[in-house]
């Protein structure tokens, strides 16, 4: 594959991924599996993987696990619950390795102690203790707030209620809960309803809403990570796994301190040997540097921490048959040809579909409807199509034919040139596109309103009850027509109402990513939100950013993690007059929270827009780029008379003299270190 081609594939990847967060992540019911979700992740990590320098700001790379659902009460973590980032092969945790040593400005012969520990298939839990004793627990949800199951949690004889020995007046404990094979095979055993595999058994018995049927389910844990602490507890990841056990929790024994990335090998070879013969599901090794110090000056970049990689074990294969090929269209008018399979399990899972991304992949593939086909699981979870048996292939198979019209309105579906999608031009006259965009608003990482899922929202459209979204907020006066519908009835009705209601106040990044702008996902809505901080900033700016060459789109484009191409996105929306008029019709129904400030708010760097310039010397760029939006800076590209301080290092350029004629404040290395610490 050339970069070309990779490029585009990961411009579609990009859309793709998208548009099919909802099915995956976002409703109570999705349309497809969690399996065939992740085949688009892998395949997206394999092209940044083997093209780490096409990797997008917009990368499906930065997105956090799932929204809480609202049956359970929701709970905000101290220290976010992020992802890891993955390794497939050894190359990627050599390149893992080597980002370290770059960031903290190591030698290449650097050792990097590190702890090796099996990667558990389950379900991630928080647990918060309060002078010795266990409080309340949440899952990871979307990394930021979970879902309170604290009831379920104090069942679970491995949890312990009260700490052993010596604790923190407060400290956070992470671990994962699973379900080991012989307990998964006994327990569906013993009832009609089949669980999949261990992890779904896992997820689906901790969230009960009847805990005695948690109770009743083989539930284990592991403990190994810490979030909030009110006072330091170790210096090692090694020593704080022994204040686990000592604490009484069970730590994974496989779990080993290693010298250096060489042993970490010999160490995955050791347990990928292994496995088959242990008694619970994993799908690889965590690695996560020893020395706590080093990962604080690590930190995290997007949905990951830097210091920490899971190399996943290599993938299972099985071979199916194509039934059929058909198009879905997503909410920015994307067509994305989805492959129908006969049901087969690959690695445990039921796989019945599979992405095929775009009409060159199926291209590549010569894939065709009666073919044939072999299916991988990546890292024991990702389903992809990897390869065509043309040796099977019978006389009848029919070739895919690319839809040059809209499935859903019948619109011209067009493949602008350079790009691999094509595009149903209905717009606004499309219901697929209108349907979804209303059910992107209303889901759990946009609104999050319990009761306005696909069908409703289908139901009520067809119905003219909505046409766009502040058409929800305006649903009240027709609430004695909503309970007359058939399967309403009055409460049902009023509990809609209520929810609705209650999702009036909602977060700025929250809001913007709830807007279904195209490559605005989550993690650019939550860098648009804290560089703007308002909603009513955010709209001003991005109206003056429509303007190519002004000010205000220089700015927005500088953002890290935005970039160009996404300015030109954001642009565009705001060009279009219908789409402003929403946004004026919203604020008048709405409270947009400001952007939360960040964790240390009361820096004197909070706030502040800062540009690094030249080469540093007692610290890497990237390093001086965490510490500063780590204190609530924003960092940016370039100099405009907006920028508060430029950090001049050796060999500065024409930033620095930018600065200078602007009047910007300025400071070297040594004076940004010294204010950057006190």
């Amino acid at each position: 594959m050339t970069e070309d081609d990779a490029k585009r594939e990961l411009a579609s990847l990009a859309q793709t991924l998208a548009e099919h967060d909802r099915a995956y992540h976002e409703l109570d019911a999705p349309t497809i599996t969690d399996a065939e979700y992740d085949a688009l992740r892998r395949r997206n990590a394999e092209l940044e993987a083997q093209f780490p320098t096409l990797k997008r700001p917009d990368s499906p790379s930065t997105r956090i696990g799932s929204t809480p659902a609202g049956a359970f009460g929701k709970i905000r973590h101290r220290v976010p619950m992020l992802s890891l980032d993955n390794a497939f092969a050894q190359p990627d945790f050599l390149e893992f390795c080597a980002r370290i040593r770059r960031f903290l400005g190591l030698s290449p012969e650097a050792p990097l102690p590190m702890v090796g520990e099996p990667k558990i298939d389950g379900l991630s839990i928080s647990l918060t203790y309060e002078n010795g004793r266990f409080t309340r627990g949440a899952t990871r949800g979307d990394g930021t707030q979970g879902e309170d199951v604290t009831a379920n949690l104090r069942t679970m004889k491995s949890i312990p209620e009260k700490l052993q020995g010596d604790a923190p007046a407060l400290i956070e404990i992470r671990g994962e809960i699973f379900i080991a094979k012989a307990d998964f095979l006994a327990l569906n055993a013993s009832q009609t309803r089949q669980f999949a595999n261990p992890r779904n058994a896992a997820a689906g018995s901790l969230r009960q809403l009847d805990t005695s049927i948690t109770a009743n389910r083989p539930l284990a844990l592991f403990a190994y990570a810490m979030g909030e602490s009110s006072v330091p507890v170790a210096e090692t990841h090694w020593d704080y796994l022994q204040r686990l056990k000592d604490w009484g929790f069970t730590v994974n024994p496989l779990s080993t301190r290693l010298a250096n990335p060489e042993e970490a090998e010999a160490f995955y070879a050791r347990i990928n040997a292994e496995r088959a013969a242990l008694p619970y599901d994993i799908d690889g090794v965590v690695f996560k540097i020893d020395d706590l110090a080093l990962q604080r000056r690590l930190g995290f970049a997007g949905r990951e921490p830097r210091w920490a990689i899971a190399w996943k074990f290599a993938a299972e294969r099985a071979t199916t048959i194509l039934r059929d090929i058909r198009v879905q269209v997503g909410r920015t008018g994307a067509l994305t040809p989805v492959a129908s399979l006969a049901p087969v399990n690959v690695g445990g899972v039921l796989v019945t579909r599979a992405t095929l991304h775009n009409e060159d992949e199926i291209a590549r593939l010569d894939a065709r409807i009666g073919d044939t086909v072999t299916l991988q699981r990546a890292g024991d979870v990702i389903p992809q199509i990897i390869f065509v048996d043309l040796e099977k292939r019978p006389p009848d198979t029919q070739a895919f034919e690319p839809f040059t019209h809209c499935p859903a309105c019948g619109s011209l579906a067009l493949r602008p040139p350079g790009e691999v999608v094509r595009r149903c031009t209905g717009g606004l006259i499309c219901p697929a596109q209108t349907v979804e965009r209303l059910i992107h608003f209303c889901s759990r990482r946009a609104f999050d309103i319990e009761g306005m899922g696909e069908k409703t929202i289908v139901e009520f459209h067809q119905a003219d009850l909505i046409a766009g979204p502040a058409d929800i907020f305006r649903l009240a006066p027709h609430e004695p027509e909503i309970a007359a519908r058939e399967g309403w009835g009055a409460l049902s009705a009023h509990n809609l109402i209520a929810a609705i209601d209650a999702s009036r106040r909602i977060p700025l990044a929250r809001f913007i990513f709830a807007l279904g702008i195209r490559r605005i996902g989550e993690n650019n809505a939550k860098l648009l939100a804290r560089h703007y901080t308002s909603f009513e900033n955010w709209r001003t700016q991005m109206v003056a950013a429509t303007t190519a060459g002004s000010e205000e789109r220089s700015a927005l484009g500088s953002i890290i993690g935005i970039g160009e191409a996404i300015a030109v996105e954001l642009a565009e929306f705001f060009t279009e007059a219908r789409n402003r008029a929403v946004l004026d019709d919203l604020a008048t129904l709405l409270v947009i929270e400001d952007a939360a400030p960040a964790a240390t708010a009361n820096s004197q760097l909070t706030g502040k827009i800062i540009v690094f310039t030249g080469s540093m010397e007692t610290m890497t760029r990237p390093e001086a780029k965490a510490r500063a939006e780590a204190l609530g800076a924003r960092v940016t590209d370039s100099v405009s008379k907006k920028t508060d301080i430029v950090v001049i290092g050796a060999d500065a350029g024409s930033k620095a003299k930018k600065a200078v004629e602007l009047g910007v404040r300025t400071l070297t290395e040594a004076e940004w270190s010294e204010l950057s610490s006190s």
